[in-house]
């Protein structure tokens, strides 16, 4: 490990200093490295790996972009790979925290959504007729004729607020009926 490290400082100081083929045996060096390193951050926060290549990528153009950050002092692998974790943080950010599954491993477990009930429309109209006056008025105005809260409570010379607490205790009311038949 530490003559691969060694090597690398040195060809980054060659590249520095302008030599492009360097610079290309560097990056060969280094890509299959990120590559397994960004699968294995992505393994441990649980996610694909599916992903690495973009992460390299980022990782890759960063180095290029930032490479005159570099001390030409110091070992160029710590500064690599301070720049490939924090790539990795930013594409995990990105991707927020999603947990993967292949439906097709679960397609014969799944149950199927049940049917929904529905209630027809005369039901509706049966059990709106048994709802106090005030509440099946509110429901028309709202529900069927699509008012306002505003123009239903003038309609009625009603407050806002009591034509809120009539239509909440008529749907409340209703959906009741409708569950019980």
């Amino acid at each position: 490990m530490r003559g691969r490290e060694d090597e690398w400082t040195g060809l980054m100081r060659s590249a520095m200093a302008g030599d492009d083929a360097a610079y290309q045996r560097l990056l060969r060096a280094i890509t299959p490295v990120l590559r397994a390193a960004a699968r294995r951050g992505l393994a441990r926060a649980g996610q694909p790996p599916d992903q690495a290549e973009d992460i390299v990528q980022d990782i890759l153009l960063a180095v290029h972009l930032k490479r005159h950050t570099w001390d030409s002092e110091a070992p160029f692998a710590p500064w690599l790979f301070a720049i490939a974790r924090n790539k990795l943080i930013d594409a995990l950010r990105r991707r927020g925290r999603r947990i993967f599954v292949n439906i097709d491993d679960f397609a014969e477990t799944l149950p199927g959504e049940a049917p929904q009930e529905t209630a027809s429309a005369s039901e509706v109209a049966t059990q709106l007729n048994t709802l106090p006056q005030r509440q099946r008025d509110v429901l028309q105005s709202i529900a069927v004729d699509s008012a306002s809260i505003k123009d239903t409570a003038a309609k009625f010379s009603m407050s806002e607020g009591a034509v809120r607490v009539a239509l909440h205790r008529g749907l409340a009311a209703l959906t009741a009926k409708l569950r019980d038949r």
